[in-house]
């Protein structure tokens, strides 16, 4: 079994940072991408961030160049870190995986959310 536990989130002002981290844990895996998708209440579920195992980002346009998404590939942890955050970032911001397990193949694993709040 796989899981991921997320960590980082919080309240804060608007124009501050925070850093979001997801660490997955178990055995015989072999994470190939994460990702960062958050859910605004009263919004579908979107994506923030992603970075594969070879490095290679994306980025939501509401995001881009305020939030970098890296990667420990020795710890299979991902962090996300924000900054210039603004209100309309308030959401809970979910972990995902793209886990190879062995031997039984390919999981899409998520994270329990983490709450972060922007006060204006």
């Amino acid at each position: 079994q796989v899981q991921l536990v997320e960590s980082g989130g919080g309240l804060v002002q608007a124009g501050g940072s925070l850093r979001l981290s997801c660490a997955a844990s178990g055995s015989n895996f072999r994470v190939n991408a994460m990702a960062y998708y958050r859910q605004a209440p009263g919004k579908q579920r979107e994506l923030v961030a992603s970075i594969t195992s070879g490095g290679s980002t994306d980025y939501a346009d509401s995001v881009k160049g305020r939030f970098t998404i890296s990667t420990d590939n020795a710890k299979s942890t991902v962090y996300l870190q924000m900054n210039s955050l603004k209100p309309e970032d308030t959401a809970v911001y979910y972990c995902n995986a793209d886990i190879m397990r062995y031997p039984f193949g390919n999981l899409d694993a998520w994270g329990q959310g983490t709450l972060v709040t922007v006060s204006s």
